[in-house]
C-alpha cells in the first residue's frame, strides 16, 4: 500500500525529466505542432508557450490536457513532474501566455488551482480516461490502483495549472 501524499498540491513524483535521446523523443510532438499538424492530438495535448523565468527567452513544451471547459473556454493541465518542471516554474513567474491546441493559438492566463479545485478535474479525467488516470496517477508516484482515493491524493499532491483565455 502506498503512503498517501501531501495535501499542499506540492507533492513531487519520483521520476525526473528525461534526458539525452528520452528527451529528444519527449519533445518530438512539439515539431509536428510547428509542421501545423497540431490537429493530430485533437484536444488531448497542447503546446505551452513560456517565457524562461530566468533568461527571459521563449520556451516550448507539449503537455497533456486533463480537462477542456467548453463553456468557459478553460483548459487544465497537470504538472506531472510536480513544481520542479521546467514550464509549472515559468508559468508561476509569467502566468500570461499563449497554449496551442490543434492548430489554433490562444492567449492565455495560467493559474493554479487550490487542492480542493482540482479533486473535481482529476474525478473527471479519470472517468473519462481511466488507463491514462491509472498511468499518469502511477508515473507520479501515487500508485495505479484506480480507485477514487487515489486521483483524489493526486489532485491534492500535484500542480494543476488551469489556462483561461484572456
Amino acid at each position: 500500500m502506498n503512503s498517501p501524499a501531501p495535501r499542499s498540491g506540492t507533492a513531487e513524483p519520483n521520476r525526473k525529466p528525461p534526458k539525452g535521446i528520452s528527451r529528444w523523443f519527449a519533445r518530438a510532438p512539439i515539431h509536428l505542432f510547428h509542421a501545423k499538424l497540431g490537429f493530430l492530438f485533437r484536444d488531448r495535448f497542447m503546446l505551452l508557450h513560456h517565457i524562461g523565468r530566468k533568461s527571459g527567452l521563449p520556451r516550448e513544451v507539449v503537455i497533456e490536457v486533463v480537462k477542456h471547459d467548453r463553456v468557459s473556454g478553460d483548459y487544465y493541465a497537470c504538472s506531472g513532474f510536480g513544481t520542479k518542471s521546467q514550464w509549472y516554474q515559468n508559468l508561476m513567474a509569467h502566468p500570461d501566455t499563449t497554449i496551442q491546441v490543434r492548430n489554433t493559438v490562444i492567449p492565455v492566463h495560467a493559474t493554479q488551482l487550490t487542492p480542493d479545485e482540482a479533486v473535481p478535474v482529476m474525478a473527471d479525467y479519470a472517468r473519462r480516461h481511466p488507463k491514462a488516470a491509472r498511468r499518469l496517477a502511477s508515473f507520479m508516484g501515487f500508485g495505479d490502483d484506480g480507485d477514487a482515493e487515489t486521483y483524489r491524493e493526486v489532485a491534492r499532491g500535484m500542480p494543476f495549472i488551469r489556462f483561461s483565455p484572456t
